[in-house]
């Protein structure tokens, strides 16, 4: 089957928090990490249907929902999950932080490896826990740059006696790594050296651009925690659906207790036969997705690199997220975000919140002709400083 990624899909004035939270109607938005594509006719159908019934009440989770979960991830990625592992929920952050909740006490320690998704912060903060980063370490090469983890600098901050969990994020984002079985395995060896939990967020794991694969970190580390979701695969962030992966039965019912005292406990039916129906039937309609999604990053990558060579990129492997150096500038990541809405009309992501001043985050999930345009005003503003 034939998918249209270049249609021109408008999401302004939908309640959209991408397109509408920005008054001005000529602003493009390159930001929040959700994609202007349809999401795959399969997904599309079975929301469509299940509307179709007009009657919404609570919804218990069938049989197919596990079924579907995992076969996809054994048949995908080899990684085997039992059902009774698996621990719904609303979203990936929600359960973030129901994890921190059931598993580090107040004043108790959280690595984080920086720059890192902004709601690692404040999942910490708002569970009144202490942050210990352990910043990646930025390499340089031939096309831009990348980064690695710093062992040592792990090693050390493991070794912490305050340090309870470390906040993986597999791929990483926003930088676009993605892990090595080696370094997953380095990572699992100093934290049970260290007594330290692991939590995956591996919401962007199909995600994966051409020539690298993702490995499941459950697969090094079978007592790992891990929380996953086809909401950004599928483009289904607002039918709030994830799950949590926990094999071990003691923490998983400190996570369970967790998820109740958080209210975050129920789902709604279409992220249920949504998720059922992405994992069922859309891996032909994934494939095609990550193909377009790794032609718009070489394209970003080019257009970019012949205008502003100064502006070095991140040598991407995964998510459609890219991670820009703008230190030539010598303007804050703050002071250019504002500076694009303002001059350009796109609103890009400062690096600051992700903890990574100096950069700012560009979304090309969106059709080539939007991209182009995007890029071309991007161009026209930064090019006269």
């Amino acid at each position: 089957m034939i998918y249209n990624f270049d249609e021109l899909t408008q999401r302004r004035d939908t309640a959209c928090v991408k397109w509408d939270s920005d008054r001005e109607a000529d602003i493009l938005p390159l930001w929040v990490a959700d994609m202007d594509f349809r999401t795959a006719p399969a997904v599309r159908e079975a929301v469509m249907q299940r509307a179709a019934s007009g009657i919404y009440g609570y919804v218990r989770v069938p049989d197919s929902y596990y079924n579907a979960l995992t076969h996809w991830f054994e048949s995908r990625h080899g990684w085997h999950i039992d059902r009774d592992m698996v621990i719904y929920t609303t979203g990936v952050v929600p359960a973030l932080s129901a994890i921190i909740k059931a598993l580090v006490k107040p004043g108790e320690g959280v690595i984080i490896q920086t720059p890192a998704y902004n709601c690692f912060f404040s999942s910490v903060r708002n569970n009144h826990a202490l942050e210990i980063d352990n910043p990646l370490r930025r390499i340089e090469t031939d096309e831009g740059f990348t980064y690695e983890i710093d062992f040592e600098g792990l090693e050390t901050a493991a070794a912490r006696p305050e340090a309870k969990l470390l906040l993986l994020c597999n791929p990483q984002n926003p930088t676009g790594r993605v892990w090595t079985r080696e370094e997953l395995q380095r990572v699992s060896d100093i934290c049970r050296r260290n007594g330290v939990h692991v939590l995956s967020d591996e919401i962007h794991c199909e995600l994966v651009h051409a020539g690298y694969e993702y490995i499941p970190y459950a697969t090094i580390d079978p007592h790992a925690i891990v929380c996953c979701s086809p909401s950004k695969a599928f483009n289904t962030a607002g039918l709030q659906t994830a799950n949590i992966v926990c094999p071990d039965m003691e923490i998983r019912n400190l996570v369970d207790r967790a998820i109740n005292d958080n209210e975050v406990c129920d789902i709604n039916p279409f992220g249920v036969v949504a998720l059922e129906a992405a994992y069922n039937n859309g891996s032909e309609w994934l494939d095609a997705l990550n193909a377009y999604l790794d032609e718009n990053y070489r394209y970003l990558c080019k257009t970019l690199g012949n205008a502003l060579p100064r502006l070095k990129i991140c040598n991407s492997e995964a998510t459609y997220l890219a991670w820009v150096d703008i230190t030539p500038l010598n303007l804050t990541s703050d002071d250019v975000e504002r500076l694009l809405v303002e001059r350009a009309k796109v609103r890009i992501n400062s690096g600051s919140m992700y903890a990574g001043e100096g950069y700012i985050r560009i979304n090309y999930a969106c059709p080539r002709a939007r991209l182009e345009e995007a890029l071309t005003r991007i161009i026209r503003v930064l090019d006269k400083i």
